[in-house]
């Protein structure tokens, strides 16, 4: 057995070496459809089905709120008093530490670990030790594991850093580890530089005060690997009988009893954290499984297309085939051999095709700015074997057997074609009528992807993003005194208006794209509230001429300015949208409101001027009402803030030297980030250009195969019928009407694909209606622009191939005399 397989292999080897021209076109298109396949396959193994790092990640749980999945720290310290389903169980939140080094301050990614955290996930230290429960007790001073990757690129791997100090938020911390190199964080698609106990919390956040807040949602998360013999539903079911206890414990009495009332209904759920937790799996998860089925749809394309060639092949080899067949081979000796050749090819696209995956997810991940391990595991190895082996035998089971459907006395006459013998290439011709109907279907939805990434890319959000610099400033140093910041900065603002180049700068609480989004319910004097979401609107705390910075007009009434104090009457500015809700037609301008918060409210304030509407949490979003106040009038701004400087001209980046120098002149342990609003807008869209990019790649793949097998089945299509063709053309038929009628066929073949392709793409378009923007699902434009490229490209291959075999003599006739030369 072995012997004949060995002997089959040889053999497919020798007659693959005398086509090369075929070998190299098949390996090609399959490496193709194989390695997009691999690539999406190996982003959704490193993103959503890969183990965490960890010793036994099957046995890790998450403890959530249901919705949400962060938790406060009084709820955490509840469950993890009250609870006693777990061995070990520990909370962390992620958070930027301000690490200050060299003269200045940078940021790098932290969490706050509580004591059972290292013991939970079994990760040790490769130098010192790791945090315990006893460091994490209140009123503690902190001590800081590194993690490997930080350690080698801070420190260069230096053994000596034990004992030393890392100052963080200007509070000195000891080193007392650095974790193992496997140990990366729990989060997938980002890293973890240093952990710091949760009890430090205070100490670098000062009036903060994270660790007592309860505050819907969160910052914590919550993870626990349950006692032996302990399942997922028993730990929640447990869980869910002491929830009513920790929620009592926990309510805030300054809430409004409709708040408590809700908060005290709420329960707690479970579910596995085997795999950690990933902000990328929350955005990319339905992406990735639209792209996988459009890469699909790509291996599926090229495998007709092999097939196709197979076809031909298969055609020109019968002489072959009759001739092994009359020497006593069987069929299904031929039509193994055949499909020898067939998974020969198809191992070498996706050898060659697993070059092109590794490359291209590298390139992908590079591109979304996440960490993942792409390190080919058992799932991305047995998924390339098994698409090598299922395509081959997808193209080549057909073939074969069409292969071996010979008779040999007919076979093996000199010239056994006949005049047309169109149908035997039925086969074929339905393959190509299956291409153009899937390429349709990809091209409509790159079509509808791209449309999208082009509606959110040209929207007008409000506001002017060119010229744009945004800095992010956090003076988070455990300082307990709170006017501190609000003075630093107000004295920075006025530096920042004095540097060269610079039109105007501003400071707000947040900016346009941050992703998040301040809202506050309001009592507004003469509007009746329908609920409280009713009167719930966004909320910014803005400095003068934060609308000017941005582009965004004032349509009525003023800024804030110079005479807008703590202790002068509190004023507000309002949108568009904010005026039209609440107001209608009347002019808001001397209206008030409050804010409230819990059971209190705020002094009223007059709202001053109206400002165009502007969108910040999102592109996709609606404009929803928003309320501006002044930050000159706050009594405490908080340690951080945003500052928009908006330059004269030329690279807005050009003016990060003068702002390192303006904060250094008042406070070195400043933590800056630096971002441009146009760079900020383009991130923000980073899911969207992922989608429209790879989309209108797959669908151009798509496209060129598609063109390829309709050239490649009409060449031979005409090939086949060069005999009738001549003899057509030799009794006075003119070229063009030969040509007519060779082509009526393909236009018949290509309306029908792309009859079946819209109707497929109709039916298919729908599961991507969540991604699009401004155009629906079965948008009649983006279908017929679709089916008029495939139609117009599918269309210039058969024409080329038919002009150049009615183009050709001289023609022979089936008895193998010359009928006469016909010239283009």
């Amino acid at each position: 057995m072995l012997d004949a397989l060995w002997q089959d292999l040889r053999y497919a080897v020798r007659a693959l070496r005398s086509s090369p021209g075929f070998a190299a076109v098949s390996i090609l298109s399959l490496a193709l459809g194989i390695g997009a396949n691999t690539a999406i396959f190996s982003l959704i193994d490193a993103v959503m089905l890969k183990s965490l790092p960890v010793n036994h990640p099957e046995e890790l749980l998450q403890v959530t709120m249901g919705t949400p999945e962060f938790l406060s720290n009084p709820i955490w310290e509840q469950i993890r008093d009250g609870q006693d389903v777990f061995q070990a169980i520990f909370g962390y939140g992620r958070w930027a530490f301000n690490l200050a080094a060299g003269g200045e301050a940078r940021p790098v990614n932290g969490y706050f670990v509580s004591g059972q955290f290292f013991e939970t996930l079994g990760v040790h230290a490769v130098l010192g030790r790791t945090l315990t429960p006893a460091d994490d007790r209140r009123g503690c001073a902190g001590g800081a594991v590194l993690s490997y990757g930080f350690w080698q690129r801070e420190y260069g791997g230096r053994g000596n850093i034990i004992g030393q100090t890392i100052s963080i938020n200007s509070h000195p911390m000891e080193i007392v580890g650095v974790a193992e190199p496997r140990f990366t964080g729990v989060d997938v698609g980002s890293w973890v530089d240093v952990l710091a106990p949760l009890c430090a919390e205070k100490a670098l956040h000062g009036e903060l005060n994270l660790l007592d807040t309860n505050n819907i949602p969160g910052w914590l998360q919550v993870i626990g690997r349950p006692k032996p013999g302990v399942s997922a539903s028993q730990a929640e079911a447990r869980l869910k009988t002491l929830a009513p206890e920790i929620y009592r414990a926990t309510v805030r009495r300054t809430w409004q009893p409709e708040d408590q009332d809700r908060y005290l209904q709420r329960t707690l759920a479970i579910q596995p954290a085997s795999n950690g937790l990933s902000y990328l799996r929350r955005q990319y998860r339905q992406g990735l499984t639209i792209l996988m089925a459009m890469v699909a749809v790509v291996l599926l394309i090229a495998c007709a297309n092999v097939a196709n060639l197979l076809l031909a092949r298969g055609a020109a080899r019968q002489r072959e085939m009759a001739i092994r067949m009359a020497l006593g081979s069987p069929p299904s000796r031929l039509i193994r051999q055949l499909l020898t050749e067939s998974l020969l090819l198809a191992a070498a696209g996706a050898g060659l095709g697993a070059l092109f995956a590794r490359w291209g997810a590298r390139l992908l991940v590079v591109y979304l700015g996440a960490t993942l391990d792409l390190a080919p595991d058992a799932r991305v190895l047995a998924f390339t074997a098994g698409a090598a082996v299922l395509t081959g035998l997808l193209f080549g089971i057909v073939p074969a057997w069409r292969g071996t459907r010979v008779a040999p006395q007919a076979a093996m006459k000199a010239n056994s074609r006949g005049v047309a013998e169109g149908p035997k290439f039925g086969i074929g011709k339905a393959l190509v009528t299956v291409q153009v109907a899937l390429s349709l279907v990809l091209v409509a939805g790159a079509g509808l992807l791209l449309s999208t990434f082009w509606n959110l890319a040209s929207l007008d959000a409000g506001f002017e993003r060119d010229h744009v610099l945004l800095t992010s400033a956090d003076l988070s140093n455990g300082s307990d005194a709170p006017e501190r910041p609000r003075v630093v900065f107000r004295q920075v603002l006025e530096k920042l208006r004095a540097i060269p180049g610079v039109r105007s700068a501003s400071a707000s609480n947040i900016v346009p794209m941050c992703g998040c989004k301040g809202s506050n319910e309001l009592v507004i004097e003469g509007y009746t509230a329908k609920s409280r979401d009713d009167v719930t609107v966004l909320y910014n705390r803005v400095s003068d001429r934060y609308f000017e910075t941005l582009g965004t007009p004032i349509v009525a009434g003023r800024d804030f300015n110079d005479s807008d104090t703590p202790g002068s009457p509190k004023l507000a500015i309002i949108n568009q949208t904010m005026a039209r809700r609440y107001f209608g037609t009347a002019n808001p301008l001397g209206r008030r409101f409050r804010i409230r918060e819990g059971n209190e409210v705020s002094e009223p304030f007059e709202i001053t001027g109206i400002v165009a509407d502007a969108k910040y949490g999102a592109l996709r979003e609606e404009i929803s009402p928003t309320a501006y106040t002044a930050r000159s009038q706050a009594e405490n701004t908080g340690p951080v803030a945003y500052f928009q400087l908006r330059a004269s001209g030329g690279v807005p980046t050009a003016l990060i030297a003068g702002v390192k120098t303006a904060f250094a002149e008042l406070d070195r342990g400043a933590s800056l980030e630096f971002t441009t609003l146009a760079g900020k807008i383009d991130r923000s869209l980073t899911r969207e250009r992922l989608m429209a990019m790879l989309s209108g790649f797959f669908g151009a793949l798509a496209l060129l195969l598609a063109t390829i097998g309709l050239y490649g089945v009409m060449s031979y299509n005409v090939a086949r019928r060069r005999n009738e063709i001549g003899i057509r053309m030799a009794l006075g038929a003119e070229q063009a009407r030969v040509l007519r009628m060779v082509l009526g066929e393909v236009a018949l073949l290509i309306g029908i694909g792309l009859l079946v392709g819209l109707g497929a793409a109709v039916a298919t378009t729908r599961f991507v209606a969540s991604f699009l923007y401004g155009l629906p699902p079965n948008d009649p434009l983006t279908l017929s622009l679709a089916a008029a490229v495939l139609g117009g490209s599918g269309f210039r291959g058969w024409l080329f191939a038919g002009a150049a075999g009615v183009s050709t003599g001289p023609y022979v006739c089936p008895s193998g005399g010359m009928i006469g030369t016909i010239s283009g």
